[in-house]
């Protein structure tokens, strides 16, 4: 497969999980206003979902939509991270996976405005706005509820703990990462990295919560499409009007 094609999809990809993800929340929040953050945030992301994805399918040159790459892939064909198919859990677990993707997100948002290729310099600037608000947002939550109660700063650690051998993979280059480095479409893996832990160090910090080691053992896969059993439950979910009425329209 093109690198490029890949590439995208992977962007695509980790904005569409995330997004499907956050929309099983809606009218579930703790607070009306959250309910509706989380309602906008996950319009957001299916927003950038359809610029990745639309890109993909023209690149892709088999007369295909961003549609037809959403709803007609099998799990193996699937290239998020592993950290946005992982369950919502509690509101603490939700704000915790949500900050350390928002947080890999900016910068890698800030660094494709720079891409050699314009149209995702384009996609980037775009989404670049949607997305600083997004890390604002989670970095506050992690802030309140880590710093909050006996309870909250409890849930919030044992989210991070939990979590974060999923926040590596995202920094993990393979060849085609690496390409799309080479090319300039990209940001180099060690500069996201560098910026990645300390912005999260700083949060952590201010959220009294004790950040797990930088070189810990990571999880990987998703980028390749090897994932954890709950994805398949959330593409049958997401895709089950599609497979079962093929080519519906409303």
């Amino acid at each position: 497969m093109d690198a490029k094609l890949e590439y995208l999809l992977r962007q695509g990809d980790n904005a569409l999980i995330l997004s499907q993800q956050l929309c099983k929340l809606c009218g579930k929040g703790p607070a009306l206003e959250e309910d509706m953050a989380l309602a906008n945030v996950a319009l957001d992301l299916l927003g950038q979902t359809r610029m990745w994805l639309g890109y993909a399918a023209e690149i892709e040159g088999l007369g295909r939509t961003e549609d037809h790459l959403a709803y007609l892939r099998d799990a193996h064909q699937m290239r998020c991270c592993l950290i946005v198919e992982q369950p919502n859990g509690d509101y603490g677990f939700t704000m915790m996976r949500q900050f350390l993707f928002d947080t890999w997100h900016y910068f890698l948002m800030q660094g494709l405005t720079k891409s050699s290729d314009p149209r995702i310099a384009e996609i980037a600037e775009k989404s670049l706005k949607e997305v600083t608000y997004h890390l604002r947002r989670s970095g506050d939550l992690v802030v309140r509820l880590g710093d909050g109660t006996p309870e909250s700063h409890r849930r919030m650690q044992a989210a991070l703990d939990a979590l974060w051998m999923y926040s590596g993979e995202m920094f993990i280059y393979d060849d085609v990462d690496n390409e799309m480095a080479a090319q300039g479409v990209a940001p180099a893996a060690a500069d996201l990295r560098a910026s990645f832990l300390e912005h999260v160090g700083e949060i952590f910090a201010e959220a009294t919560l004790a950040m797990p080691p930088a070189d810990a053992w990571m999880q990987q896969g998703g980028k390749t499409g090897r994932h954890s059993e709950h994805l398949g439950y959330i593409l049958a979910e997401m895709q089950f009007l599609q497979r079962a009425y093929p080519g519906a329209d409303w």
